[in-house]
């Protein structure tokens, strides 16, 4: 098992202290999950952690063995200001986590597509009109992050029959900055260019590739993700959908020889790990 950087009360210590040091601060929680931090509020990417699909696949062709420990239980985290699920596979919408952040967190907003609002209303056993649904090109402000979304391709961009995305990625500008969070997605086309029109400060993008004989839907691989970083303009990029589960994962090792060729600048988290702009 990979050790979180930091985790629990560590963690918590951490993410509390840095709301006195102006910036834009990032915390990776594992797989697809980003913990934003500016001026106080708290914007929480697609979080999973639990250990639901560990169980859900267990004795299967592919059991979901976690690799990396949990940096810290989703209850614990009653300060969430928004949380976002980008499409509905379960390390992106985990119900056993995100149940107990409702829970803990009753004025909390939640960000997702709206092609999938009646699918989250029932494996939540919520109510659908709870969600802010986004579709490709919608712009939504939620506090002080002011959400546009674009389409992510996983391996397709899919869309349901009102021609809605099930699979979404985010630009979020928040204050002076602007974060990406892709979503699972490979690369489409016109993707950079429209990505470029935004100064975007850091973007969040899978490594883990595409493999048919995973049977799962694929990903950027390491270098495509530096490719699409450099193309789009984008100031620092943070990898991320590796090191969850042991049937799907790669090193980053690709990546980061990618972008040291491409000069693309990056910042290779480990879980629980902080990275700040300022």
């Amino acid at each position: 098992m990979i050790a979180a950087l930091q985790k629990d009360d560590a963690f918590l210590d951490d993410v509390h202290a840095s709301r006195s040091v102006d910036g834009l601060h990032t915390w990776w929680l594992g797989q697809s999950g980003f913990l934003v931090q500016w001026q106080g509020h708290h914007l929480l990417f697609d979080p999973y952690l639990s250990d639901s699909l560990t169980t859900k696949y267990a004795d299967t062709e592919k059991p979901h063995v976690r690799m990396t420990e949990r940096v810290i239980a989703p209850e614990r985290l009653d300060f969430i200001d928004v949380v976002t699920s980008t499409h509905n596979h379960t390390d992106h919408l985990d119900g056993e986590t995100l149940g107990p952040l409702m829970n803990a967190n009753p004025k909390m907003k939640f960000v997702l597509p709206e092609a999938n609002r009646a699918f989250a209303a029932g494996r939540l056993q919520c109510d659908p009109s709870i969600f802010i649904g986004m579709d490709d090109g919608v712009d939504s402000e939620v506090g002080p992050f002011n959400f546009h979304a674009i389409p992510a391709a996983h391996e397709n961009i899919d869309r349901d029959d009102a021609g809605r995305c099930h699979y979404l990625g985010y630009v979020v500008q928040i204050g002076p900055f602007t974060v990406y969070h892709s979503g699972d997605t490979v690369r489409y086309e016109g993707m950079a260019k429209r990505l470029s029109q935004w100064d975007i400060d850091l973007a969040f993008l899978p490594i883990n590739g595409s493999r048919p004989e995973r049977k799962v839907p694929g990903n950027l691989s390491g270098r495509e993700a530096a490719q699409l970083a450099k193309e789009a303009g984008i100031r620092t990029v943070i990898p991320c959908h590796f090191e969850m589960f042991e049937f799907n994962t790669v090193s980053p090792d690709e990546f980061v020889e990618a972008c040291e060729e491409l000069s693309q600048p990056f910042v290779l988290l480990k879980s629980g790990e902080r990275a700040s702009l300022m």
